[in-house]
């Protein structure tokens, strides 16, 4: 990510203020799932919005973003929660480059909301824990029939993400138009093995 892809989020995320969303129903219906707590990644999860909901149920979350200043929103909203997040600035980018490690495991949970980064599928079969999940949620690009955006570059083909899925357990995949109005592939797995 360029230095302008850094200042674009941080203005977005300055413009949006500290107000959180509430999580979308991708996580919240896998409540279930999520119900024995430890310790939880958030991916590219912005404000926080995710990260405390887990947080909230007993995970110790990371929250993993580029923008510092959607990393200063999700700590003031966890303070203000009464939670603990712990927030690292980190471009996906440098652990490309080989200039950063993924953030080592073992991870109960890895959550990677509306963020399209393919190499993190190899690194959560390596740092899941035993029991651990994989929660996966990005638009493909049938969405383009109604959204020009996200544009192409950040949509996953049809049918991509079960090829992407390949080093985990699937547990559950399904594409489609969601309630949200977008057309999205979403995946729950685990490590093969777990």
């Amino acid at each position: 990510m360029s230095a302008a892809d850094r200042e674009t989020w941080d203005a977005r995320w300055s413009a949006r203020g500290v107000e959180l969303s509430e999580p979308e129903a991708f996580l919240t219906d896998q409540a279930t799932r999520l119900a024995g707590g430890g310790r939880a990644l958030d991916l590219a999860g912005g404000s926080g919005r995710h990260a405390l909901w887990l947080a909230a149920r007993g995970y110790d979350v990371t929250l993993l973003d580029v923008s510092p200043r959607a990393l200063e929103a999700a700590g003031s909203a966890a303070s203000a929660r009464g939670l603990g997040l712990s927030l690292l600035e980190l471009d996906t980018d440098a652990i490309d480059a080989g200039a950063a490690a993924f953030p080592p495991g073992p991870w109960d949970v890895i959550l990677c909301h509306h963020f399209l980064w393919r190499p993190l599928f190899v690194h959560a079969g390596a740092t899941l824990s035993e029991a651990g999940l994989l929660l996966f949620a990005q638009p493909t690009r049938v969405n383009l029939e109604r959204h020009p955006r996200p544009s192409a570059r950040f949509l996953l083909e049809p049918g991509e993400l079960a090829e992407l899925a390949a080093p985990l357990r699937v547990l559950s995949l399904s594409e489609g138009w969601r309630a949200s109005g977008r057309h999205e592939a979403q995946l729950v797995a685990a490590r093969h093995g777990g």
